[in-house]
């Protein structure tokens, strides 16, 4: 059971990762967070690829599988948790891991035409039930108990659909660079490296460097950040990695899409927010699809 249980811890690290930047975005920024955490989770990284493999990256990777990875890295950690930040401070976090439920759907669609995977009838209908789940929760929204605007919630929505988006992407790309057994160290490895070099290559172009390192001055946002860089990054990403080679794909997968079911208690407590029927509903809705769409 080590995958499963893997799986489950992943998906609970995830979900506090989720809890850590809602709090650190709100005062940092979504691109300054991203930047931050990719630093913070690349040393962790490194340490973890020194003690395992004797040499802090995997430089006998080719030259190929380093491009792979790259572009991985940079489109699904770069792009798409910057995305990903922004919708958390637009829409909270329940909300976002409940539109990245999507990742799954939007990676067996690309996975149909790209490589001509053939999705069946009951795998048709779990996309069906995956997407009414969402749309039950975002649909309607209680105006007056949220001072959001309505152009900024749609906004949100548009940056969490986009990071489904790169992230699904990001899928596409791990499986070229991990063809052939690539370990699964050395995978996060080169795309947190990719992601982090992106990230501040452009902080030194846009001169946001030095801005970037003064967010970090209060003790709230240094600790929400290394703790959401532990949790999400590091140990949620190597953990789903350990997950799928140990656990059979579709119950793995199925455990790691409970973020949004765990994030409902922690929504009420740590952020107050109050937890709709509709809102339960569709959560259940959303998580049941993906258990069908992996188990059929």
């Amino acid at each position: 059971m080590i995958g499963e249980i893997a799986a489950l811890v992943t998906a609970a690290s995830w979900s506090f990762a989720y809890v850590f930047f809602t709090i650190a975005v709100r005062t940092i920024g979504s691109v300054a967070l991203n930047r931050l955490r990719l630093t913070i989770a690349l040393g962790f990284l490194v340490v973890a690829h020194l003690v395992a493999s004797g040499t802090p990256f995997p430089f006998h990777a080719a030259l190929a599988r380093w491009g792979w990875l790259s572009l991985s890295g940079i489109v699904g950690f770069a792009i798409a948790d910057t995305l990903l930040y922004q919708a958390l401070f637009f829409l909270g976090a329940h909300r976002c891991s409940l539109v990245m439920v999507l990742v799954p759907v939007i990676s067996a669609l690309l996975a149909w035409g790209i490589f001509g995977e053939v999705l069946n009838i009951l795998q048709g209908a779990a996309i069906l039930l995956i997407v009414g789940g969402i749309a039950l929760v975002l649909w309607k929204r209680d105006a007056s108990k949220e001072r959001l605007p309505s152009r900024s919630y749609m906004l949100g929505i548009l940056c969490a659909l986009g990071a489904a988006l790169a992230q699904s992407l990001r899928y596409i790309f791990s499986k070229q660079g991990m063809a052939g057994g690539f370990p699964v160290l050395s995978t996060n490895v080169i795309q947190i490296l990719a992601a982090t070099v992106a990230t501040w290559g452009w902080a030194l172009i846009s001169r946001h460097d030095r801005p970037t390192f003064e967010k970090l001055r209060h003790p709230r946002e240094r600790w929400t950040t290394f703790a959401g860089a532990f949790t999400g990054p590091f140990l949620g990403v190597t953990l789903s990695l350990v997950a799928l080679q140990l656990a059979p794909v579709g119950i793995a997968s199925t455990l790691m899409a409970l973020p949004p079911v765990f994030l409902l208690p922690l929504s009420h407590f740590v952020f107050k927010e109050h937890i709709h029927l509709r809102a339960v509903a569709g959560t259940i809705l959303a998580v049941a699809g993906v258990a069908l769409i992996f188990l059929a």
